[in-house]
């Protein structure tokens, strides 16, 4: 992880401080919803201890069939495309066993009650109600009682369409019909029969039973009270309900028997601010509690079904939060029970919408939103500047370490930048500028040990050979004659060493006067192709020259000696079934040699340093092979050779470089060419 990426999480920490104030908002905000909702539930129980100080005609406990309210008139057809608002609502209301083949809905208009009975069954076995033996067939019973009166209806058909529903049991009396008309339609899961009846003879109470003939089960069904909306109700509920807030007063089951009041809308300037969206983000998302689905408590449902108003119903007051219409407000709504000596007779539900932002804390939301956010961008603002700059300084010094390294050359400390620098950094600088002196110091020493060794072992050399060669001329054993053997082939290989050192200084010293000259770089490396390749053999030697001339300026003997040492080089490490290729390509401002050869690859430490003098990895190399005839016992290596290339190579502004060949068959070096500056001519 970079050190800017760290200095960032540590400033990360301050958002400690928003979350302990979130923390604290959260909490001051449940604190003053409770109050709210403390409030709400009191005013509700007032109302409700009005109504029953005023004697209201409440809902009656158990069961009850509703009646919904209509503005139109229904179309009596038998289907229920008139009746989709309030199919969600359809009512159990037969014999327990007919629970789930039966379902009614009623409704009513200033003329007319209407009834929909929709019955779950499969066969078919249907006949006219006026057959003797329609009691046998599939039928619906309908009970209607009013005012004491009890009748009952058979309600069948033969067919879909309109039919009379007459009266099978019960008096003459004009309280209720003796026909009821409606229609009837049969689909694939069963029947609908569509009734309908005068509002001046609205019953009291209704029951209805279905009889199937494929699995006949007769049972008696209690008839239940018809409840509708009360305009009464809702009259005593506006003299008590508070300003700008809905009250609705529900029945056992949940049913709406009365309303008044509405909720307030929100004010006009309410929703005018420009961070008005921001504000309602924020708080919704980080501080308001969970709301409510709206549509439980949505105006003109003929019932509740929302959770807190069973709690009510089961006698224990409740408060839920839900959206309002606009999104700038919330609905606070509090159910509580409605109780007649003890009983349960319905709920009462209070709605007051509030502002989705209270004051206090949206303010206090605000100040320490933009607060912390300030702090944590000031902050990571000046930690983010602080690594730039250190992580800068860093890299400075990395690359000029790095640079120092890679050039060939001597060590230059004087390229160590932040040397003034008085804090930590500065102390890193200085401690990297001496350690490059001391490096460059001992690089130096390696650099002319080669010289300074050729020059003291001349005389010594010189005298163990005189010595040697007036031993030749003494009489000495055949014994001593071995050692003196021994000896000189030692001494001949010392002067070996001594004369390839002298010839690595002599070779230093004379490049820094050659004088360079334009010749075809092509023509050189085809002329050394082709000695190389008996030299070389049995090991196969490849070209890759291009077909046009390439004019170089620089020295073409010397270049030729570096390919000499490369190919010695390459051909000391392939073995005799390899190969060695020589490639040369133009680039732009020179040109590239590469000479290849199969066999080992490059000790991982020595990509670097194998163009030092002094450094040779033969030896090495030469145990990975595993041919021993790849190293001649009589040929010393100092590891001058790859150093006198490099010396070429930056002669002619280049360098040289080696790597491993990218399948691992081998080893590749590479001479980069530019040519030699050029020097002035001297005037005459």
């Amino acid at each position: 992880m970079s050190l800017r990426a760290k200095l960032l999480l540590i400033a990360l920490s301050t958002l400690a401080l928003p979350l302990a104030g979130w923390l604290f908002v959260r909490q001051m905000e449940e604190l003053l919803r409770h109050g709210q909702e403390q409030t709400l539930i009191a005013s509700a129980r007032a109302i409700a201890r009005s109504l029953l100080a005023i004697e209201s005609d409440l809902p009656p406990p158990g069961a009850a069939l509703y009646v919904h309210p209509v503005a139109e008139p229904v179309r009596i057809d038998g289907f229920d495309d008139d009746w989709a608002a309030l199919r969600p609502f359809a009512q159990s209301a037969g014999a327990p066993n007919d629970a789930q083949k039966l379902k009614l809905l009623l409704c009513a208009d200033s003329d007319w009650l209407y009834l929909l009975a929709s019955v779950r069954d499969a066969t078919r076995d249907r006949v006219d109600a006026s057959d003797p033996d329609a009691a046998r067939h599939d039928h619906l019973t309908l009970t209607l009682e009013r005012g004491g009166v009890v009748r009952s209806y058979l309600v069948e058909s033969a067919a879909p369409g309109s039919f009379d529903a007459r009266a099978v049991t019960g008096s003459d009396d004009e309280a209720l019909p003796a026909v009821l008309s409606g229609a009837w339609q049969d689909d694939g899961s069963g029947y609908r029969a569509e009734l309908r009846l005068p509002r001046a003879q609205l019953p009291d109470r209704l029951a209805s039973t279905v009889y199937d003939s494929g699995a006949p089960a007769p049972e008696s069904a209690e008839p239940r009270r018809l409840l509708a909306r009360s305009q009464a109700l809702s009259a005593q509920l506006a003299q008590f309900a508070p300003q700008e807030m809905r009250v609705r007063l529900l029945s056992g089951e949940g049913w709406v028997v009365a309303e008044a009041g509405r909720i307030a809308p929100a004010s006009a300037g309410s929703s005018g601010s420009r961070l008005r969206w921001l504000e309602n983000l924020v708080y919704r998302s980080l501080i308001a509690p969970g709301l409510t689905q709206a549509q439980d408590f949505a105006g003109g449902l003929p019932r509740i079904a929302a959770p807190e108003v069973w709690q009510a119903l089961s006698g224990i007051a409740a408060t839920a939060w839900h959206p309002a219409a606009t999104q700038d407000q919330v609905v606070l709504a509090a159910a509580v029970p409605v109780q007649v000596r003890g009983e349960v007779r319905g709920a009462l539900l209070l709605e007051q919408a509030g502002d989705a932002l209270p004051l206090l804390t949206n303010r206090a939301l605000l100040l320490l939103i933009g607060a912390s956010l300030f702090a944590l961008l000031l902050a990571g603002s000046v930690l983010f500047a602080f690594a730039s700059v250190l992580g800068l300084r860093i890299r400075r010094l990395r690359n000029a370490a790095e640079r120092s390294m890679r050039g060939g050359g001597p060590l230059d400390a004087g390229v160590v930048p932040l040397l003034a620098s008085k804090d930590e950094i500065g102390d890193l600088a200085r401690s990297f500028a001496r350690l490059l002196d001391d490096v460059n110091a001992y690089t130096e020493y390696l650099r002319t040990l080669a010289s300074k060794l050729s020059h003291e072992l001349q005389t010594p050399l010189a005298i163990v050979k005189s010595s040697l060669d007036n031993l030749d001329h003494q009489a000495v054993s055949s014994e001593a004659r071995t050692y003196l053997l021994r000896a000189r082939d030692g001494a001949d290989r010392l002067g070996a060493i001594v004369r390839a050192m002298s010839e690595a200084s002599r070779l230093e010293r004379a490049i820094a006067g050659v004088e360079g000259e334009d010749f075809d770089l092509v023509a050189v490396l085809r002329g050394c192709i082709e000695a190389y390749a008996p030299l070389a053999a049995p090991r196969r030697v490849e070209g890759e020259l291009p077909a046009a001339p390439l004019i170089v300026h620089g020295a073409p003997e010397l270049i030729a000696q570096a390919l000499d040492k490369l190919f010695d080089n390459a051909r000391s490490f392939t073995p005799e079934s390899g190969w060695i290729r020589l490639t040369l390509q133009a680039i732009d401002g020179g040109a590239e040699v590469r000479v290849a050869n199969s066999g080992p690859t490059l000790p991982p430490a020595m990509h670097e340093r194998l163009f030092d003098s002094l450094v040779s990895v033969r030896a090495s190399s030469a145990s990975r092979v595993g041919e021993p005839g790849s190293l001649r016992a009589d040929a010393p290596h100092l590891g001058l050779g790859l150093y006198v290339v490099r010396m070429i190579a930056e002669l002619h502004r280049g360098d040289a470089r080696a790597h491993d060949l990218a399948d691992g068959s081998g080893v590749e070096f590479v001479i980069t060419l530019r040519g030699m500056s050029r020097r002035p001519l001297a005037s005459t």
